[in-house]
């Protein structure tokens, strides 16, 4: 039984291995979308009402990351079981993302312990794998809200501490919100294509 291909199935197994790469981060705009919007809320809404005086001001933070936590555990679980087999990209998104939460929990724990303000950390260390996500999916939006992130993040180290929710709901808005969007239209064109 000879296995050899022919140039035109040799082009189609490489074209149908491109779509099935572009079609494995099909719906990954929702964790974008979700996260920014929870976010950049939790930001707002910390800032209010540190504002006013409120002691517990911090507790948005963690909250709104139980309810993402949920929502996008559910949500991947019924796009798993929709979508059947996983690629390697698949793996390789959900294990960076994995590993990135994992540290982001650790870090968070650790800085808030010693009374250090996490925002400036978190916008750089969610930069890394913004930006590895977007140059995986070779998308410019999400490559360059990973810059974004490590810039804003870096630069909220020395200026304008005070804000510091609010330049991090600004930061998470550009960096996810209009990145997930513009990946929910190419997504949308995908399915359709």
């Amino acid at each position: 039984m000879d296995n050899t291909l022919t140039p035109e199935q040799s082009l189609r197994l490489i074209d149908e291995t491109i779509r099935e790469a572009k079609r494995s981060f099909q719906k990954v705009h929702f964790y974008f979308l979700l996260w920014g919007v929870l976010f950049a809320l939790a930001g707002i809404v910390s800032y209010l009402l540190k504002q006013s005086g409120t002691p517990l001001h911090w507790v948005i933070w963690p909250a709104m990351g139980v309810v993402g936590g949920v929502a996008a555990g559910v949500y991947g679980a019924r796009q798993g079981k929709e979508k059947g087999a996983t690629t390697t990209m698949d793996r390789v998104h959900m294990w960076l993302w994995t590993a990135n939460t994992i540290t982001l929990i650790l870090l968070l724990v650790g800085l808030v312990a010693r009374g250090v303000d996490p925002n400036p950390y978190i916008l750089v260390l969610i930069g890394m794998p913004t930006f590895i996500s977007g140059a995986l999916m070779r998308f410019r939006p999400l490559i360059l809200g990973g810059i974004l992130f490590w810039g804003i993040g870096f630069a909220s180290f020395f200026v304008l501490q005070e804000y510091s929710s609010l330049i991090f709901s600004g930061a998470v808005v550009m960096g996810y919100i209009v990145p997930g969007l513009l990946l929910k239209t190419e997504e949308n064109g995908l399915r359709t294509a």
